[in-house]
């Protein structure tokens, strides 16, 4: 008997990608250029500016700007001004940063859930974010000045003005304060994003094995939040580190210059004192400073995401 082997199935062949239609290039092209263009004239060209800027003596007036090369960089390093103003600035954009979190997830928590008081509170808790910030430093100004609203009562009442805004220390916890109590409804809407993104059926499974709620929220909830506080964290800070527009309207850098940031010491320098190529230097190292703790607090929540899921 004469034993016959079977042929193998044949393999079926893989489907032909789809040829790419002749024009189908330029659509690309063309419907990318309105991004490409806007993203060139609104960050390339102004990073590109501030850097030349930042290598002449420019007053903002005279038609040719003198080269300095990297004296203006130079200066930095013996500005006292500076010290002081990136001290105040790193303290805000910690404290800040962390009064932001902290409350934007305590409050999401708060109205997770579909309801409408929850819905109702959810507006008010955003509504500050969409004031000015201009506005929201002189609100804040009226209620805790010397003659605000505050001091007017505790004075009626037999007290001492209490020095919210005329104090280095009372007055850069009071911007703090007012920067956290503005800005923190934003954290909220992320936080929110990320809790409804949390699998019920893990938080029911360890309701069912009798976690308590702090238990669930440690073990389930928080790490399954891990890329919102990362990004809650990274938008914090870079918002904070670049802060200017509140000390303005707030404290105007008082008293004696002790709550002046980095970027409003840039905004005094460059157009004040009408030393742009001083200022350009300044903002291209807050710049650098903005990009490296980013870069460095998104790796180290990375890597803690990374080991909370092994």
């Amino acid at each position: 008997m004469t034993l016959t082997r079977e042929a193998p199935p044949a393999v079926p062949e893989a489907p032909a990608l789809p040829k790419t239609r002749r024009g189908d290039g330029w659509a690309n092209t063309i419907m990318v250029a309105p991004a490409t263009v806007l993203y060139t004239v609104m960050l390339i060209v102004p990073v590109g500016l501030a850097l030349y800027l930042s290598l002449t003596d420019w007053d903002g007036f005279s038609a040719d700007p003198a080269f300095v090369g990297a004296a203006n960089y130079l200066d930095l390093l013996d500005d006292p001004e500076l010290r002081r103003a990136a001290l105040v600035t790193l303290l805000v954009a910690a404290a800040g940063t962390a009064g932001l979190n902290l409350l934007g997830l305590g409050f999401a928590l708060l109205v997770n859930g579909a309801s409408k008081a929850n819905t109702f509170f959810r507006i008010v808790l955003f509504y500050p974010h969409v004031l000015s910030a201009l506005v929201v430093g002189f609100l804040w100004s009226a209620i805790l000045g010397t003659n605000g609203a505050v001091n007017n009562l505790v004075t009626k009442w037999g007290g001492e003005v209490l020095p919210f805004l005329s104090d280095p220390a009372w007055a850069t916890v009071t911007m703090i304060g007012v920067l956290v109590w503005a800005g923190f409804g934003v954290n909220v809407v992320l936080y929110l994003a990320g809790l409804q993104a949390v699998p019920h059926s893990l938080i029911e499974a360890a309701r069912i094995d009798g976690a308590t709620r702090w238990q669930v929220f440690r073990n389930v909830t928080l790490p399954a939040l891990g890329p919102s506080v990362t990004v809650n964290i990274v938008l914090s800070l870079v918002t904070l580190l670049k802060t200017y527009d509140l000390v303005v309207s707030l404290t105007a850098g008082g008293p004696a210059g002790q709550t002046q940031t980095v970027a409003y010491l840039i905004l005094w320098n460059s157009f004040h004192d009408a030393r742009l190529g001083f200022g350009s230097a300044q903002s291209v190292l807050l710049m650098l400073v903005t990009a490296a703790l980013a870069f460095v607090v998104t790796r180290l929540r990375r890597r803690g995401e990374l080991a909370v899921h092994q």
